[in-house]
């Protein structure tokens, strides 16, 4: 086929050789004479073809490049250049043979674009303009059909008609489309047939087998070959794989597994349980099926119901009646089972439903015993004798075996033990005495025990109404403030009065004395005569008989205080005070009260000024905060020593009028002999040392005296002090001799000290710190 396709294309280059018309000129030059002379084109031109992937060991020959001017004898040489030139095609320069120097391939690069030129070879002077052609690659079917998308997956639904479609398969080939049957691609089927076919042009595929049923195969696998040229004999062909589901349609009614089920249910199930459980198989998945089960109305009575379960489609039988094994010992109804979701394509398939038929066996429980009454009640009246029977209650055990039935009272429904009951025949009585109006109603509970299964026990409420017996006599229902106006006239009711009785039921009390009774257990107090007078009689006391309805019949009798009082003409209460009657015409009460306010505003007045003319007079001991010897001041941190001016006022020594007179302490009491001495008073400032000295004896001798030293206290000196720190906080404690020597070496100012300390004379010490201080 190589040979073939070389000599064709041989073939061609010549006819085209042949029959092109010249696309290059040639310059000569004419004879004698020194200009150009227009000749006609000399190239012999075409395209050219080179054959892809070849093989063989010499270079491949493309075509030949030759000019008119190219006498042969070699005067003329052929230049190359552009796209591949030199390293993938190259030219004799003598006889502009082209050679392609390795094997192309179409699908990489279809075409090259190169430039020829043809130039004297001794002057490298054109002969022709350089001029542009192309060498095309010839393609050959080397690329076999390829699937990019594959391998496929699709579906498509279970009894399908034929020729339904299915899905699209699509092969591409890299040859070239234009040239020849390389690129043209065919569709066959190499495996799943008969169930699908392939459309051979366009890839299309289809159903080729009705009724394809899901539940006999669900997974089809197809294998789709794609061939180029045409399908013929010696293309090349790629295949795919598609993998074709059938999906579900709703094509099988469900079917039970058996005609009957049997079920076995204990009789003390709870209603509202789970009591069994059947199924109707669905071939179908999904929504389809899905199934409904319901009960067909029968003997069951309601007893029972059905519901799906969602998850594995099952039917749940459900107990809505309590069961009874000595009333009814088996039940025997039909369920049907049906799809939830039809398909009305597939209704000519039957009826998409299934009939079972359900046998319930009630077996037998050992029950506790039962009440013949849900609940009861009991009336029995107060004050009633102790052993007093009230009533009594029944149980039976249902069983076979017919237990006796033993009773007994829970105790903590009867925690005051009022009541008890007869073990064997149920009878309730009175063991302690009942009171209305301490407990009008009791609710105990009755047990009642199987004998041979004490374990299984039932219980019962039994209310107990205590009936009221009449043993309260009436009374006034509040006390009543009553009073009658001095115009009273004949028959006027001055008061409604009311009755209360703690029995019950609380009507027919009526009330008996000088007044009348009223449907609803009020009376009125009606005058019987006018003129009444408070000047002759204030106070009216009216005894009230109460009687009520009761039996025995009991009553009391309770007084009822009437005053006489002054009212207006329209009967409105004005006062009741006998002394009113001699108050002067005209002053009303209002004047009263505003008289009565005046006089105590004057009195608290003359109590405030007689309270500040008292506290002048006694000056505490701590008021005055002018007087600083009261002071005790205390510094945390270093004082200034000689250079503080401003933590003590000196002047104030020197000053006459802050000398008081002797006080006397206010908290021990003065002794006998104790005599206030009178103080001396000085204008000159060099006396302050004697007045020192003079006050500090007295006030150490006179315990009447108030403590009125002044107390500094320094934890350090000042810096600036030349005695630095005479702070004793870091002295050394104990009873040794203090040596005072070094004070001598401090000068003049403070040898003085030194002997005043040494003689421990503290008056004239008071008055050398002094002295320094002023300084």
């Amino acid at each position: 086929i190589l040979r073939r396709k070389i000599k064709f294309c041989i073939f061609c280059m010549l006819l085209l050789f042949i029959f092109a018309s010249p696309n290059m000129s040639t310059a000569g030059r004419s004879g004698g004479s020194g200009g150009f002379q227009r000749v006609k084109r000399g190239w012999v031109w075409n395209q050219f073809f080179v054959l892809e992937e070849y093989m063989g060991s010499d270079p491949q020959y493309v075509g030949k490049l030759h000019t008119d001017l190219d006498k042969g004898e070699s005067a003329v040489k052929y230049t190359l250049s552009g796209e591949g030139a030199g390293t993938i095609f190259t030219i004799d320069q003598t006889t502009g043979d082209i050679h392609a120097l390795r094997s192309l391939d179409r699908e990489e690069k279809p075409y090259y674009t190169l430039r020829a030129q043809a130039v004297d070879i001794e002057t490298n002077r054109p002969l022709e303009p350089e001029s542009e052609f192309v060498i095309k690659v010839q393609d050959i079917n080397d690329n076999e059909p390829k699937f990019l998308e594959g391998p496929y997956t699709a579906s498509v639904p279970e009894m399908s008609p034929v020729g339904t479609y299915v899905t699209k398969v699509t092969a591409t080939d890299a040859d070239d489309p234009t040239y020849g049957n390389s690129a043209r691609v065919v569709y066959s089927i190499l495996h799943g047939q008969p169930y699908f076919s392939v459309d051979p042009k366009t890839g299309v595929i289809r159903t080729a087998l009705p009724n394809m049923d899901r539940e006999v195969k669900e997974l089809y696998q197809v294998l789709i070959q794609a061939k180029d040229m045409g399908g013929q004999l010696g293309g090349l062909a790629g295949t795919t794989t598609i993998n074709i589901t059938l999906s579900d349609v709703n094509d099988n009614p469900p079917r039970f597994s058996k005609s009957i089920f049997h079920l076995r249910v204990p009789e003390s199930s709870a209603v509202g349980s789970a009591v069994g459980r059947i199924k109707a198989h669905d071939l179908d998945i999904g929504k389809n099926a899905e199934v409904d089960y319901n009960i067909i109305p029968g003997d069951e009575r309601g007893t029972f119901d059905i519901t799906t379960n969602e998850h594995n489609q099952e039917g749940i039988i459900i107990l809505r009646r309590p069961l009874d094994y000595e009333t009814r010992k088996a039940y025997t109804f039909k369920v049907e089972a049906s799809n939830a979701h039809l398909d009305p394509r597939f209704h000519s398939f039957g009826p998409y439903k299934d009939t079972a038929t359900v046998k319930i066996n009630i077996l037998d429980v050992d029950e506790p015993p039962v009440f013949s009454k849900p609940s009861y009640t009991m009336d029995i009246h107060e004050d009633t004798q102790l052993g007093t029977t009230i009533g009594a209650v029944t149980a039976q055990d249902l069983d076979a075996g017919s237990s006796p039935v033993r009773y007994s009272i829970d105790w903590k429904s009867d925690l005051d033990s009022f009541f008890d009951i007869d073990p064997v025949t149920g009878t309730i009585s009175i063991s302690e005495l009942l009171d209305r109006e301490s407990i009008a109603q009791h609710n105990i509970t009755v047990v009642a025990t199987k004998v041979n299964n004490p374990v299984l026990t039932s219980r019962v409420s039994v209310t107990v109404h205590v009936l009221d017996v009449n043993e309260f006599p009436p009374e006034l229902a509040i006390p009543y403030e009553t009073f009658v106006c001095e115009s009273a006239k004949v028959g006027q009711v001055i008061q409604i009065i009311s009755a209360k009785d703690q029995d019950l039921p609380m009507t027919g009390q009526k009330v008996l004395t000088i007044f009348f009774l009223n449907l609803d257990n009020t009376a009125g107090v009606v005058t019987l005569r006018k003129g009444f007078r408070r000047r002759t009689q204030e106070i009216y006391h009216l005894p009230v008989v109460i009687e009520d309805s009761g039996l025995p019949v009991k009553n009391s009798t309770s007084t009822l205080t009437i005053r006489v009082c002054a009212c207006d003409s329209d009967g409105a209460l004005l006062t009741c005070n006998a002394e009113a009657i001699f108050l002067p015409v005209g002053l009303s009460t209002g004047a009263l009260i505003a008289i009565l306010l005046c006089i105590v505003i004057l009195l608290v007045i003359v109590v405030l000024y007689v309270g500040v003319r008292r506290q002048k007079k006694k000056e505490t001991l701590m008021t005055s905060k002018e007087d600083i010897r009261d002071n005790v001041i205390h510094y945390d941190d270093e004082g200034g020593g000689e250079e503080d001016t401003h933590a003590f006022d000196m002047g104030t020594l020197r000053n006459p009028k802050a000398i008081k007179e002797n006080l006397f302490r206010r908290d021990v009491k003065p002794e006998a002999g104790a005599i206030p001495r009178p103080a001396i008073a000085s204008q000159d400032s060099a006396d302050i040392q004697n007045f020192i000295c003079q006050r500090l004896q007295e006030h150490d001798g006179d315990t009447s005296a108030p403590p009125y030293d002044s107390l500094a206290t320094y934890a350090y000196e000042g810096e600036g002090s030349v005695a630095e720190s005479l702070s004793s906080i870091e002295s050394l404690t104990g009873e040794t001799e203090e040596d005072y020597d070094y004070l001598n070496e401090w000068g003049p100012r403070f040898k003085t000290l030194n002997v005043l300390v040494m003689t421990m004379d503290f008056c004239h010490i008071y008055s050398a710190l002094l002295s320094m201080l002023e300084e």
